[in-house]
């Protein structure tokens, strides 16, 4: 398995040539940028050029770090399953955008968050709007060779591993499969079951770890200080034959943000590898 970080673990505003310094000096085998909207200072936008995406790629290319990933928060604002339909087409146009950028710098997955559940959104709207929506959108990852990988999140959606399956399964296009992320389930299940129920469908994985005791937000804390069983995560994911990214989402120190990149690197090499140092 890879080791990754995701562009987050930076502060905010970092150049990319400074994200790539920092990633090849602590170890990493990849970077997985995100999609920002129009103007951000570093990184991808809904206006970069295939000039720019190819710049980039041969940015990375040069610290020797693969772009295998692209993320983005701005389907939180533009849900697949907004009752609006302007809104959906909205979150349309952002996965399009990602699929478009992934293709050009040779990354083979997306990560896209389908929808949530709230008070002015119902379960059974936002399967079907988000389905409907996803519809529209694997022909365009199949012609441009690219996967789209629904997260589990804090959305109040797809809660069960059984779901999940049916929800990807019923799609029934190999441009289609879960990106799964270790630390958001503890709050609901157990990720080793999950990796093994879902199986070939998996992805790409990101990692965090979470005290299930805190039960929200503040219990998200640095890898290995959590309650995930990382030997059994591990081994769930080779039984499925994963051998990808384990793409790193944790949050930044305060006093010296950017240590908690070198941090992170080391523990994801004693949770592949199965040993401390």
């Amino acid at each position: 398995m890879l080791k990754s970080v995701n562009q987050w673990c930076f502060p905010e505003g970092t150049p990319l040539s400074q994200v790539f310094a920092i990633s090849q000096k602590a170890g990493y085998d990849a970077v997985e940028l995100n999609l920002y909207p129009a103007g951000a200072p570093a990184g991808f936008t809904v206006d970069t050029t295939p000039a720019e995406a190819d710049a980039i790629a041969k940015l990375a290319g040069e610290h020797g770090l693969q772009l295998r990933s692209l993320s983005t928060g701005l389907l939180w604002k533009h849900p697949l399953s907004s009752p609006d339909a302007e809104v959906r087409e909205q979150g349309g146009a952002i996965v399009r955008k990602q699929l478009e950028l992934a293709e050009r710098i040779g990354a083979d997955s997306v990560l896209v968050v389908p929808g949530s559940v709230g008070p002015h959104s119902s379960y059974d709207v936002c399967y079907e709007n988000s389905s409907r929506e996803l519809e529209k959108l694997i022909p365009v990852a199949e012609r441009r060779g690219v996967k789209i990988g629904i997260e589990n999140v804090w959305n109040k959606f797809l809660l069960s591993p059984l779901e999940m399956k049916r929800y990807v399964d019923d799609l029934n296009s190999p441009n289609l499969g879960v990106y799964f992320d270790v630390g958001n389930i503890l709050l609901y299940g157990f990720p080793e079951q999950w990796i093994r129920i879902l199986g070939s469908r998996i992805v790409k994985v990101h990692v965090k770890d979470f005290k299930t005791a805190a039960g929200n937000h503040s219990g998200f804390v640095p890898l290995m200080a959590g309650d995930v069983n990382w030997p059994e995560v591990v081994a769930a994911l080779r039984e499925i034959g994963y051998a990808d990214t384990l793409t790193a989402e944790i949050g930044i120190y305060g006093k010296d943000p950017l240590q908690a990149v070198y941090d992170t690197a080391r523990q994801l090499q004693a949770i592949i590898s199965g040993h401390p140092g």
